[in-house]
């Protein structure tokens, strides 16, 4: 099976079935998996922060560090590569956004960006079917693209499936 590595800021996104979308290691970052059940098409950001009003011009060269430029860039990203343009039946499944080297919680970027993420999506009408958010431990989230199944790993202990 090909996998599709994303990284910090980065974006991915494929409709073939020998395909799988990985993003290694989310601590207070999360990935926002996006579905497009119409043409089977999967597409992930990896979120950094939530506003890119801190680094404008970081957004405009990799907007998927933020989540105000990073959910409207991948949407605009897998519409160029062949998913549905009708987003009304697109669903996101969220994971990450904990407090690993935060554990006072004195920054809470992980709350921070399931907050703007959740409020960014709700504003464009698009539903958030799962989540596996918060708490303290980093997560590597796997993306099966022929089925839409997602195992998240994290270290110690036992895959799940969100």
């Amino acid at each position: 099976m090909d996998n599709i590595i994303v990284g910090i800021g980065q974006m991915g996104a494929a409709t073939r079935p020998a395909k799988r979308i990985t993003t290694y290691a989310l601590g207070s970052c999360v990935a926002a998996i996006a579905f497009d059940p119409e043409a089977r098409f999967v597409g992930l950001v990896h979120i950094a922060l939530p506003s890119s009003s801190i680094n404008p011009e970081k957004a405009r060269v990799s907007p998927g560090h933020f989540a105000d430029t990073g959910l409207p860039a991948l949407l605009k990203y897998m519409r160029k590569l062949g998913a549905n343009g009708n987003t009304a039946k697109y669903f996101f499944k969220l994971a990450g956004g904990a407090s690993v080297s935060d554990p006072n919680n004195v920054f809470n970027v992980g709350q921070r960006n399931i907050t703007a993420i959740t409020r960014i999506l709700k504003s464009m009408d698009m539903r958030i079917a799962a989540s596996n958010v918060g708490e303290r431990i980093s997560r590597t989230v796997k993306v099966d693209v022929c089925t839409g199944r997602v195992v998240i790993s994290s270290p110690g202990l036992p895959d799940w499936n969100l």
